[in-house]
């Protein structure tokens, strides 16, 4: 019996090693990886430039403590504001302190501008922010929120992305909106460029702040170092993880100068947040993801992918009901429980991953080529056949 919390419904696969866009078992068997650890390993396996990068820094220097200067913290701070729409950056160690520090972020700017009521944001229905007890409120999932208690106040969902529910929702006491522009857990939902707009022309008309999570989304998973970069705005704070240390916990809070001042000594910390380890990797992910034609390369990536995963789903389209997401963030809605194309792609040797609304998520290492995604595909295609021929077997 494990030692460890029952909290995840684990498959019996361990992996021994990985390398680019595969992982290996102890035995040598090879799986396609199209996880990538839910969308962190964004340079795939043993990425040789973030190796370097951290064996280099674990012979010098681990971990000091945000009580003293951390260059190479300030070096990676500066890059993502130089590269975003960002003044200011908080390092911690997740997507979910991320968000956190961003709902404290938002409710802080109110404060200090004599607006203390100010403390209530609006959020979406089917949203994820994380597993804290306040990431799971701004979620609102009653299968995340059940047992823990009456959820952490200071939320109000609209259900789906309607610019006058937002309006109708907005009062006295709201500080702002914090919404993902894709819906990973919730089922790959695409938010639409022209809602972002609407969403950030609402927040100016209103005075209140625009907050995105780009956990998933973030690091070129679109085919843009981020996705709202897409629809032309800006949001007020950003919360990023995941990719940005591409497999090591490296997160961090974007914001704005405005409502960064407003984040004073004493009003946050981490321990472990921005230690010298997660920063070195945390610039070598950069290195590669800043480097010109890598993001055009995972748009290009993207598409082919997307258009193939099109013509599965009108040659299976008992199986594969849509075809959801942009860049390397897709998911198949299912007309089959999801799980059995999962497992299906699972006993063919590919990995996925599950998300709501019946989705499967496809989220492959960013440095992806043409022949991982031909071969996924081919899989995809005789994972399909597999389900239908099963259907029709007598029991």
């Amino acid at each position: 019996m494990s030692a460890l919390l029952p909290t995840y419904a684990r498959s019996e696969l361990a992996f021994a090693r990985g390398e680019g866009a595969y992982l290996f078992t102890a035995s040598g068997d090879r799986y396609l990886d199209f996880a990538s650890g839910v969308a962190v390993t964004a340079l795939g396996h043993a990425h040789p430039h973030l190796v370097k990068a951290l064996t280099e820094q674990a012979k010098t220097l681990w971990h000091v403590s945000n009580l003293y200067r951390i260059p190479e913290q300030e070096r990676l701070a500066e890059r993502l504001c130089a590269a975003t729409f960002a003044d200011l950056v908080f390092f911690a160690n997740s997507g979910a302190e991320a968000v956190e520090c961003a709902i404290k972020a938002a409710r802080r700017y109110h404060f200090k501008q004599g607006e203390p009521e100010r403390y209530r944001l609006i959020t979406f229905e089917g949203a994820f922010h994380g597993r804290t007890l306040v990431t799971i409120a701004a979620g609102g999932q009653q299968k995340h929120l059940e047992g823990f208690g009456p959820p952490v106040d200071g939320f109000d969902q609209v259900q789906g992305f309607d610019i006058k529910a937002v309006e109708a929702a907005i009062g006295d006491t709201t500080a702002g909106v914090l919404i993902e522009p894709i819906m990973g857990e919730g089922g790959m939902r695409e938010v639409s460029w022209r809602f972002l707009q609407d969403l950030r022309a609402l927040c100016d008309r209103h005075g209140i702040l625009l907050i995105l999570d780009e956990v998933q989304t973030g690091l070129g998973r679109t085919g843009r170092l981020y996705a709202h970069e897409w629809a032309g705005i800006a949001p007020d704070i950003m919360a990023t993880a995941k990719g940005l240390g591409g497999g090591f916990p490296v997160g961090a809070c974007l914001t704005t100068e405005a409502v960064g001042d407003a984040m004073t000594a004493g009003s946050h910390g981490s321990t472990f947040g921005g230690n010298p380890l997660a920063m070195a990797v945390g610039n070598a992910v950069l290195d590669v993801v800043l480097e010109d034609g890598f993001l055009d390369n995972v748009a290009q990536m993207g598409l082919r992918l997307k258009q193939r995963l099109a013509a599965l789903k009108d040659e299976h389209g008992d199986i594969i009901e849509e075809v959801r997401g942009q860049g390397l963030m897709l998911g198949l809605k299912c007309r089959v429980p999801n799980v059995k194309l999962l497992e299906a792609l699972r006993a063919a040797q590919m990995l996925t991953v599950q998300a709501g609304d019946n989705v499967v998520r496809l989220l492959p290492p960013l440095i992806v080529g043409e022949t991982e995604i031909d071969i996924a595909c081919d899989t995809i295609d005789a994972a399909c056949v597999a389900l239908k021929r099963d259907a029709v077997a007598p029991a």
